[in-house]
């Protein structure tokens, strides 16, 4: 049990290094992020409260659109130069390496995702009551997403421009998460209790790190047959 816990946190480390080299991993889903809220305002009102009504719906969907991008490079490079067949062999817990991969993914693409948008919900009009509702909404779904994007790349991970197919593969699965997640900040800037929808997409996000290790090892030994 040491040697696979040691395992993990190697693997861990090891992603989050190679992304911090890569830093147009980190980068690129933030930007895209930044991108696609700050254009809702120039497109339709610079009025906040026509903005506060969709403020929801648009952070949301940007950052469920932020996340596809980095999930295609999830284990594309590893099978590419022939590490995904070496831990494969490794003779360590297939399950808790994948496991490994989803955290270090969410903290590339998820977490900063998460940082960023209090910020570019006051953007939208979103009020100060309702900033933590978004960081913790966004929180648990970016983690949805990455549970299920790591399925889908295992998937598609032998696939030549698999990204059109991974983004078909994860997007419907991704649609209740979405809507709890965009109802709970809408609810949050109404002033109501938005108890309810973050519940829902905590025991999503608790169900889906539960089960997507052992969906994406499944995928993974699939894949490399």
């Amino acid at each position: 049990m040491a040697s696979a816990l040691r395992a993990v946190l190697l693997l861990y480390r090891r992603d989050l290094l190679l992304a911090f080299r890569r830093r147009e991993q980190v980068l690129q889903p933030v930007v895209f992020f930044v991108m696609v809220t700050t254009l809702f305002p120039l497109a339709l009102s610079p009025e906040l409260a026509q903005l506060r009504q969709i403020a929801g719906g648009v952070l949301w969907v940007a950052a469920l659109l932020a996340s596809l991008l980095a999930l295609e490079y999830l284990f594309r490079a590893d099978h590419e130069d022939g590490t995904l067949e070496q831990l494969l062999l490794s003779g360590q817990p297939l399950v808790l390496l994948a496991a490994a991969r989803t955290a270090a993914h969410w903290t590339i693409s998820g977490l900063p995702l998460v940082v960023a948008s209090p910020v570019l919900a006051v953007t939208l009009g979103v009020p100060a009551p309702a900033l933590w509702t978004v960081a913790i909404s966004l929180a648990l779904g970016t983690g949805i997403l990455s549970a299920l994007g790591s399925v889908g790349a295992a998937l598609t991970v032998g696939v030549r421009r698999g990204g059109t197919l991974l983004s078909l593969l994860v997007l419907p699965l991704a649609m209740p998460a979405l809507i709890f997640g965009a109802r709970a900040v809408a609810l949050a800037i109404d002033g109501g209790g938005a108890r309810g929808p973050l519940l829902l997409l905590a025991a999503l996000c608790v169900l889906a790190l539960t089960l997507a290790p052992f969906a994406t090892a499944a995928a993974l030994r699939i894949s490399a047959e």
